[in-house]
């Protein structure tokens, strides 16, 4: 058996049973091995980036890794982005990385690089093989490095001839720990805070967000009067009727200032300490009131959901969480000209039931988290690290991952060019994804911060920069081209007809929403 056989079947062993792949020259002998091991499956990819994204919406709906098999530095490269957001993310996730053989580097070919580098930027654990007998062991200590709580990016570079070379054998998977419990004593003093007579937040992030930690955390709430959050870019939120329901922290800080105004003590249940997205002239970096105490019930890594809990047993032991009422909005009339408050009222009224969005619609998405907060329980994945491109490919990641459920991804035009190729991959791989992309030939989010920063650009050639026409882009070609079928909407009934056909044939569909900026 050979390196990369080992490696495979290892990783098979430990649980990984998916593989986005966009490989090259040096990573043959992991593709060959393929065949010989049907357990993994092996996705191909266009473009990294798009390898990279799938396999971060897979671990964040898996629970467990995907692999990523990728081309040497420049391969790494171009997947860095989204391991970015993966990291940001927390999910849980192996990147192979193919290089030159350990003979061949001291020659400088063209491809060289320093793939160590790169990925200790984004990995929580790097490691690379030198012996085709060190491979199957490496891979096991990699998916147990990335299952670690609170979960990142194991990084495992693989020579070509340590991949080829025979003496390589199956590892067993490591054992992986357990997130750190939280001392009954953090508990007991967060209960004090919380009984006092200050106003206090609870601010939720990782696993709190998941319907085990929102209960419990919505029984504090409801006990104590304490206001409930939860971070801005949350992994993954589940949301809906018949769950509590939690605001997210906005992107604006401004906003975000206002919402936490007035709060005394901030208790972080998993969640990072809040901050302004950016820098902006005269606005605070740090989103919490100057004058309030910052709480870390559960730090990442921590059992977030246990600490709740307990903590709800201490402070709330006979409340219950309160529940969100199933509602929905009213469709539309289907004459209306469309924009991103009218196409959230359809998604509300037509989303069905365990439905995954993938919510990278900027600017054309403030309205749908509105709209959809009593529909059917549902998962939400949203934008983690800022890197824009992560919508469709963690759309095809959360599809692989979720076999039986509709992933929608709500994607704005200008982020969805720069992985457009996922829908090549969604169609051949024919997963169930409806991917709604707001057209408003603009980076209108750069339109909105221009004054935000205070910078002045009314003249053409800075306009030029945040104008995304001439020539207008055409997802509708694009998508035909990919292999998916589409259709564009401009009134709520186009759109409305559309959702609905979408949502009732397998595979893959485009919609392009034709949408003015910031309605």
């Amino acid at each position: 058996m050979n390196g990369a056989q080992a490696l495979i079947r290892t990783l098979a062993g430990a649980g990984v049973d998916a593989c986005f792949s966009n490989p090259g020259t040096s990573e043959m002998h992991f593709v060959a091995a393929l065949d010989a091991v049907p357990q993994m499956r092996g996705v191909l990819c266009l473009f990294e980036g798009v390898a990279t994204g799938a396999a971060d919406g897979f671990g964040r709906m898996a629970g467990r890794p995907a692999a990523t098999l990728l081309h040497l530095g420049p391969g790494l490269a171009n997947g860095l982005a989204n391991l970015h957001n993966a990291r940001r993310a927390r999910t849980p996730l192996l990147t192979v990385v193919g290089d030159h053989a350990t003979y061949h580097k001291r020659y400088d070919a063209p491809l060289e690089s320093d793939i160590d580098a790169l990925a200790g930027s984004v990995s929580v654990w790097v490691r690379r093989s030198l012996r085709s007998e060190d491979v199957a062991a490496d891979a096991a200590e990699g998916v147990a490095a990335a299952m670690t709580p609170p979960g990142g990016t194991a990084t495992l570079i693989l020579p070509a001839d340590v991949s080829w070379t025979e003496g390589g054998s199956p590892a067993p998977a490591r054992p992986v720990r357990a997130p750190s419990p939280v001392p009954g004593d953090v508990v007991r003093s967060v209960a004090a805070v919380l009984g006092g007579d200050e106003p206090c937040v609870i601010l939720l992030g990782g696993a709190a967000t998941r319907r085990p930690g929102l209960e419990a955390a919505s029984r504090v709430a409801q006990a104590t009067g304490a206001r409930l959050l939860c971070e801005g870019s949350p992994a993954r939120l589940e949301r809906g009727a018949g769950l509590p329901a939690v605001e997210r922290l906005p992107y604006l800080a401004e906003l975000a200032i206002e919402k936490l105004k007035g709060a005394r003590h901030v208790i972080l249940a998993g969640a990072r300490a809040p901050v302004s997205f950016f820098a902006y002239p005269g606005v605070p970096s740090s989103i919490a009131p100057a004058d309030a105490a910052l709480h870390v019930l559960a730090a990442p890594g921590d059992d977030a959901c246990e600490a709740l809990a307990s903590l709800a047993d201490v402070v709330a032991p006979d409340v219950k969480p309160l529940l969100a009422e199933p509602s929905r909005p009213e469709l539309p009339d289907g004459s209306q000209a469309l924009s991103g408050r009218i196409a959230a009222a359809v998604l509300g009224a037509l989303m069905p039931e365990d439905a995954i969005i993938s919510d990278e619609a900027n600017t054309s998405g403030v309205w749908a988290p509105g709209a959809t907060a009593g529909v059917p329980p549902h998962d939400w994945l949203t934008l983690t690290g800022g890197a824009i491109g992560q919508g469709l490919p963690v759309a095809t990641g959360a599809a692989v991952a979720s076999p039986g459920r509709r992933v929608i991804a709500l994607e704005a035009d200008g982020s969805a060019m720069y992985t457009l190729s996922s829908l090549w991959t969604q169609a051949r791989e024919g997963l169930d994804v409806t991917s709604v992309i707001f057209n408003n030939r603009s980076y209108a989010i750069l339109g909105m911060e221009l004054g935000r920063v205070g910078a002045e650009a009314s003249g053409a050639a800075a306009q030029s920069l945040l104008d995304l026409t001439r020539p207008d882009l055409d997802f509708v070609s694009l998508a035909g081209g990919l292999g998916v079928p589409a259709g564009r909407a401009r009134t709520a009934g186009e759109f409305a007809a559309l959702l609905r056909r979408s949502l009732a044939e397998p595979g893959p569909f485009l919609i392009e929403a034709m949408v003015p900026p910031f309605q």
